[in-house]
């Protein structure tokens, strides 16, 4: 390498053609066609050729003879045909030097600039041939096409993006824009970004499109999806994060239709006890309609008979039929503050599977016999025929708690088991519920709901009850069902029923995970040595299974094998994990929405924990958790009764602010 020499080298993607003006240790000093100096090592070279510039010509003539030289070369590249290169020599898997590429495409004696054409001609289309060093090597019939493939897509990406981009800045324009159907791809683009951000296939193209249109994705893209009419206000997006069916399929409704129809025909009474003679009563909440239980309760004399009568759902939806298909990829209910997504057809949630007032349905009836003290002495688990005759309201119950015999008789035999539980060790976490009415008109009313209210705890201890006989008669009858333990907690705040506010809000952080297993094990925060859940089969999945399990030891059905019930708890796990984070999130969606319009709003709150930067406080009348920013000179511990005001709730970004004071 010499000085004078003419040199080509790659920059940004660029052949740029130099001369050397100084080399100096494998360092070359060169002056390029664009007049400037850049220093290089020899091996950044792509090319260097005979011809050579007298250096005493003075900068300004060398500059002008390089871009001469530069535009004799770059008119030579018509000259050379790849493809046609390619359809000769791609059966010939081996390197071809840049000389016999040059005698290919220039036979009559080539030179320097024709050289100089090839080698930029290649670089300009890597389609055909792989490019390395000066030398050529073709590419197969599979790579050419993979390649053009590859670059119609980059193609039409470009589009989307330029095209897609101009459209949605007009949109961000129009008051009521229509959507093209050339441009319904953007659509989806935009939908499946904002749902999936970027665990979607198309997050960096989607990115692009919105960069394009000037769109905030975080601030704007949500209200322009809403512009085009994608979304509601309030639409609920975790159903479609998690794929949730909110109608069944047609095959499922005409099953349903034909299952009805055939219904009364199928009611065997042959195997069931008759129970129609109890005065049966469902306790729900005012807006229930898929009632699953009921109670009765009779006074013998010297003892009471209690009966927990659950619908008998595999009656009418047999195991692996396209109805329990269905609710198996379901897992469950679920209810929401502005909607219900039944696990069955409403046809039998509300109906043919309901223990409505007045209608013959089969039952699993759990008859328990206790003494005038209140203390369970036996029980007996049966097929049944039963008949409600009541349907009271949480409220109703309320009403009549201390007059009426058999709710006052219920609520001993309630309070009783509680303190059965207590003394074996349950945890009683006592906290109220946050109940959501939507009126029709969207105005959104929040009260608060005392758990512990007669109605609602006769009936919760009297389940859990229920729940526990079930599972020590399918433990009896060494029958594998989905069986519920937990571990004791961390740590125990408080003991029975006495702890506070914000003892049974950290009490309930402290417990362990419940497990679910084929065989029996103590539930340590229920108190029980066995539990199944079992008084729910129209709405939960698990309880269907387990009701399944305890019609098999009467012989209405084959029971499921240990491996049949494991499969089932694995295939759940899933969808109830998805059921539970949609109706949390959900819950807390509306809360936040009746809470923007809540500004300067005073409220007591109780600190929990304290944070690096700040306090995890609860909002007394709301029961929703937040954070507290720490404020210079005071310091609060757990347990601090402290006053906040509301300073900003944003229930899409699931944003609560609040301030000391």
């Amino acid at each position: 390498m010499e000085s004078g020499n003419i040199v080509e080298y790659i920059d940004r993607q660029k052949i740029m053609c130099a001369v050397v003006l100084e080399v100096k240790n494998q360092r070359l000093r060169l002056l390029t066609e664009s007049n400037r100096e850049v220093n290089l090592s020899a091996n950044r070279l792509a090319h260097k050729y005979k011809t050579r510039l007298d250096l005493s010509m003075g900068r300004n003539k060398m500059v002008d003879t390089l871009k001469e030289i530069v535009g004799r070369r770059n008119a030579l590249i018509n000259n050379v045909d790849i493809k046609e290169l390619w359809e000769v020599l791609n059966t010939e898997q081996e390197w071809i030097d840049l000389r016999t590429m040059t005698e290919f495409c220039f036979p009559d004696s080539p030179n320097d600039d024709h050289e100089s054409a090839v080698v930029r001609a290649f670089f300009q289309n890597r389609l055909y041939f792989k490019f390395h060093h000066n030398r050529f090597f073709p590419n197969t019939q599979d790579q050419v096409e993979r390649k053009i493939a590859h670059e119609r897509e980059i193609a039409r990406k470009n589009r989307i993006i330029q095209e897609g981009g101009d459209w949605l800045a007009n949109v961000m324009n129009d008051n009521d824009p229509l959507i093209p159907e050339d441009k319904l791809e953007i659509v989806d683009l935009l939908n499946s970004f904002y749902l999936f951000g970027r665990e979607n296939e198309n997050y960096d193209l989607s990115k692009a499109v919105l960069a394009r249109a000037g769109i905030d994705p975080d601030e704007e893209l949500f209200n322009v999806l809403i512009k085009l009419g994608v979304f509601r206000e309030n639409e609920n997006i975790d159903l479609y994060r998690y794929n949730i069916a909110t109608v069944f399929p047609d095959e499922v409704n005409q099953y349903t239709t034909r299952l009805i129809a055939s219904a009364q025909d199928s009611l065997d009474t042959r195997h069931r006890k008759d129970l129609t003679m109890l005065p049966l009563m469902t306790i729900d909440g005012q807006s229930t309609l898929d009632f699953d239980d009921a109670i009765s309760l009779e006074d013998c004399g010297d003892h009471y008979r209690l009966g927990i009568h659950i619908v008998d759902v595999g009656h009418f939806v047999k195991k692996g039929d396209i109805i329990d298909q269905e609710a198996l990829t379901r897992g469950s209910s679920i209810y929401m503050p502005d909607q219900k997504i039944p696990m069955l057809p409403s046809s039998l949630a509300e109906d043919l599977c309901s223990l409505k007032a007045g209608q013959l349905r089969p039952a699993i009836s759990i008859l328990v016999n206790l003494s005038r003290s209140y203390e369970i002495n036996d029980y007996e688990i049966t097929p049944s025929l039963i008949k409600v005759a009541q349907q009271l309201t949480y409220y109703d119950v309320n009403i009549i708690a201390d007059d009426n015999e058999d709710i006052i008789a219920l609520r001993n035999i309630a309070e009783k088991f509680r303190q059965e539980r207590m003394s074996a060790g349950a945890i009683q976490i006592t906290l109220p519920d946050i109940n959501i009415w939507i009126a029709d008109d969207g105005e959104i009313t929040v009260s608060r709901i005392n758990r512990e209210s007669p109605g609602r705890m006769l009936v919760a201890e009297i389940m859990i009850m229920a729940n526990w006989l079930m599972a020590k008669f399918l433990a009896e009858h060494n029958v594998p069902a989905i069986y519920r333990s937990q571990a004791s907690p961390r740590e125990r705040l408080y003991k029975g029923n006495n702890g506070t506010l914000f003892q049974n809000c950290m009490q309930r952080k402290l417990l362990s995970r419940f497990m679910l297993n084929s065989e029996p094990e103590k539930h340590s925060g229920l108190g029980l040595d066995a539990y199944v859940t079992a008084t729910s089969p129209i709405r939960k999945y698990f309880d269907l299974a387990t009701q399944r399990q305890i019609r098999s030891v009467f012989g209405l059905e084959k029971p499921s094998t240990r491996e049949e019930i494991n499969d089932v708890i694995q295939v759940l796990e899933q969808p109830t994990r998805h059921v539970a984070k949609i109706q949390y999130r959900r819950h807390r969606y509306w809360l936040l929405k009746y809470l923007e319009k809540q500004f300067g709003q005073k409220e007591e709150a109780i600190v929990l924990y304290k944070k690096r930067n700040n306090y995890q406080i609860i909002l007394k009348e709301y029961m929703i958790e937040c954070e507290l920013p720490l404020s210079s000179g005071i310091e609060l511990k757990p347990e601090d009764l402290i006053q906040v005001t509301m300073q900003h709730a944003n229930a899409r970004k699931d944003v609560l602010s609040v301030y000391m004071g």
